[in-house]
């Protein structure tokens, strides 16, 4: 009976919820690079072996598996369904945000984790009341569908989330001629780590709508880019929704309080080093894709190298792409596909084909047969990576549609000799 509740709940928040379209193929891509975007690198960095599911972290039932999940959401918490999970570190746990939320409170939601092995999944712990899950909430904003807390970063103690809001309607939000966007982004804090948040400021309604934001030390970046003692937030940016080329801005850790602190990445110099602008308007893409929304980036510690995820729906990328570079302005290296969801026992395994004539899975929704699923969100957990100087195995959250729910992945790469 618990299971029946559970699907019928899923059927009829994405009903009323509007959230029908995160994995729409784009149709005009917008935003063309400048002159001044960096030069690709040569591939230094190969996938060895493809990102596969690990576990299925949401809900209560695995179809792909036919056995219970790990985390038995709807169960522990009255959540059915959810999407995202953007993981960042905090007072010693790993969080993870998760976006439009089937439950029996509707928002979003976030929860945390002590677990370090994820080879056999994750245990997550929803922040919660006695009755259910407690979504995440900031005074002043519009938290509806396409509404949703993307990164979070852990500064002097404080827990600091970026959202989007403002989102067009979701009916218009890819029809041909409109302009495709969630609005802005803006900035909220936590000072009881997570269970209520106040609004700092807007971030951006340009090219940072969608942002992953990796901290680090200022020693470690060239002089050009950041200067003095401690440590700076490098900001990767999206703007207009998966028609986007990749952005990004610097800010110094202990000002991630004032807007005006961060500074915008705006090309080369003659000498190939990069500069900054105090405006947006200046902002330069790193690399030629206009086809990016949801982004999540990392410093892989064992291969020395940025790592960047992304989706894309266009034919010629379809899947989750992967870039590296050995700077956070680049070169970055061109695009491989780290899952592709025919390749890679997505479809017909764990995220549902919609033939309208055949069946080749159990996984669907109820009542959504027709539709297909559809990957997207890859987030990546950065200190759980693995492995050397040569190879590294990573693990990432990544969404699938239908079903409506979160998995967790991993895959490994390696350095070309």
């Amino acid at each position: 009976m618990r299971k029946q509740i559970s699907a019928i709940l899923v059927v009829a928040v994405l009903a009323v919820s509007g959230c029908t379209c995160r994995h729409i193929v784009p149709t005009k891509p917008q935003n063309p690079p400048s002159s001044n975007t960096p030069p690709m690198q040569q591939q230094q960095v190969v996938i060895s072996a493809p990102a596969s599911k690990i576990s299925q972290l949401i809900g209560d039932f695995d179809r792909e598996r036919q056995q219970p999940t790990l985390n038995l959401t709807w169960t522990r918490y009255k959540l059915a369904g959810t999407d995202l999970g953007v993981p960042f570190r905090h007072r010693d746990k790993t969080f993870l945000l998760f976006g439009d939320t089937v439950g029996l409170r509707g928002g979003d939601a976030i929860a945390y984790t002590t677990d370090t092995t994820p080879e056999d999944g994750i245990e997550l712990t929803f922040i919660h009341d006695n009755l259910a899950y407690k979504p995440v909430k900031v005074p002043d904003i519009s938290q509806g569908a396409f509404e949703v807390p993307m990164e979070g970063v852990s500064v002097g103690g404080r827990m600091y989330i970026y959202l989007t809001t403002d989102s067009v309607a979701v009916e218009n939000m890819f029809t041909e001629g409109a302009e495709p966007k969630m609005g802005r982004s803006v900035v909220a804090v936590s000072d009881d780590d997570g269970q209520t948040f106040t609004y700092l400021y807007d971030f951006s309604s340009q090219n940072f709508i969608n942002v992953s934001v990796v901290e680090v030390e200022k020693a470690d970046l060239s002089a050009a880019f950041t200067t003095g003692t401690g440590k700076a937030l490098i900001i990767f940016g999206s703007g207009p929704y998966r028609r986007s080329n990749v952005f990004l801005a610097v800010q110094p850790s202990d000002q991630i309080g004032s807007r005006s602190s961060v500074r915008y990445f705006a090309g080369l110099d003659s000498s190939g080093r990069p500069t900054l602008s105090s405006s947006e308007d200046d902002a330069q893409p790193i690399f030629n894709q206009p086809v990016v929304g949801e982004l999540s980036v990392s410093y892989n510690r064992f291969i020395n190298k940025w790592i960047m995820l992304y989706n894309s729906f266009m034919p010629t990328s379809r899947g989750i792409n992967m870039r590296t570079a050995d700077k956070p302005w680049g070169p970055w290296s061109e695009p491989r596909i780290i899952f592709h969801p025919w390749n890679d026992n997505g479809y017909c395994h764990f995220m549902h084909a919609g033939f309208p004539h055949e069946k080749c899975d159990d996984v669907s929704d109820p009542s959504r047969e027709k539709e297909w699923g559809g990957e997207y969100g890859p987030y990546q957990f950065e200190d759980l990576a693995i492995g050397n100087s040569s190879y590294t195995t990573i693990y990432f959250t990544m969404s699938t549609w239908n079903p409506y729910t979160v998995v967790l992945m991993k895959a490994t790469l390696q350095t070309e000799k």
